[in-house]
């Protein structure tokens, strides 16, 4: 997948109403995605932090001994959204948020030197183009992302993590409510930026694992922090609104569950975990030691 469909790529999960079942994941060797462990002062272990990506292709193995010994140990599972089987609801959610303002004919809407991306979108979609006229130009841009992808959601690592914690406990950091909430408050130039992005980055979808979930399988900070800072989030309000924000509020609700008894697996999509604004760092700086241990 492309920089931007990866950096939002759970909110194109909300809108895929089927689940499949999960794939054997497991590898014997690594890389691996990064993990990281959080101790207090006192060097105690208060919990594990683990970057995922939202869809993958069939097959995609990426789990590590190691995240596996950890699945075992933690008492809850952190997440930005926990309900991702409920595709009724998400998708009621989706629809009531995506067209209650009028929007007009999305052609109007898209840069014209970007016209041939929309179609070629379209005919992969097999729908009119005024089926997308009535959604706000959020709802419209995480559609087509939806479309450009071609990694599977349901073979997401946010899926295979709350399915390993099916009868143990799971705590949203946002929920799907709120999470669709931060697009549909955008500015509608934002929101058109976001469109022109998704478009921008349908050149770039492929069929095979994709330059940002491989830097993500083999654990390349150093890659994936500058494929997710280009593009749509070097626009500074974007930036603000769908990253730095978000870290801020999780990392004041992290802080709070790591306070309590139970130690907490916390696993949210990998941008959120990258660079001075990535919530390792935030933690840090409300008195943690973050280390990475894969």
């Amino acid at each position: 997948m492309s920089r931007l469909l990866s950096t939002i790529a759970l909110t194109f999960a909300l809108l895929v109403a089927a689940c499949g079942s999960q794939p054997d994941v497991s590898k014997a060797e690594g890389p691996y995605p990064a993990l990281w462990e959080i101790a207090d002062s006192n060097g105690t272990v208060e919990g594990w932090m683990f970057g995922t990506i939202h869809a993958l292709p069939d097959d995609t193995r990426w789990q590590s001994v190691e995240l596996e010994e950890i699945l075992g140990t933690a008492d809850m599972l952190v997440v930005e959204v926990a309900n991702l089987e409920d595709g009724a609801e998400l998708s009621r959610l989706f629809e009531e948020m995506a067209f209650d303002r009028p929007a007009g004919p999305i052609a109007e809407r898209i840069d014209p030197d970007l016209r041939d991306e929309f179609e070629a979108l379209l005919i992969k979609a097999k729908v009119r183009r005024a089926y997308f006229d009535p959604m706000e130009s959020w709802a419209a841009a995480l559609a087509l992302a939806q479309v450009a992808q071609s990694a599977k959601s349901e073979n997401g690592a946010d899926r295979a993590l709350l399915a390993a914690f099916d009868n143990r406990e799971v705590t949203e950091l946002e929920g799907a409510r709120l999470q669709l909430a931060i697009f549909d408050t955008l500015p509608e130039v934002e929101q058109r930026d976001l469109l022109n992005a998704v478009l921008e980055e349908s050149k770039d979808a492929d069929d095979g694992l994709g330059t940002l979930a491989e830097a993500w399988l083999e654990g390349d900070i150093e890659a994936l922090t500058a494929l997710t800072r280009r593009g749509i989030l070097a626009d500074p309000e974007l930036a603000e609104a769908l990253l730095r924000k978000r870290n801020a509020s999780w990392s004041a609700q992290i802080e709070n569950l790591l306070s309590a008894r139970e130690k907490p697996l916390i696993a949210v999509g990998a941008g959120h975990l990258l660079g001075d604004d990535g919530l390792p760092v935030m933690l840090e700086r409300r008195g943690y030691t973050v280390r990475r241990i894969q």
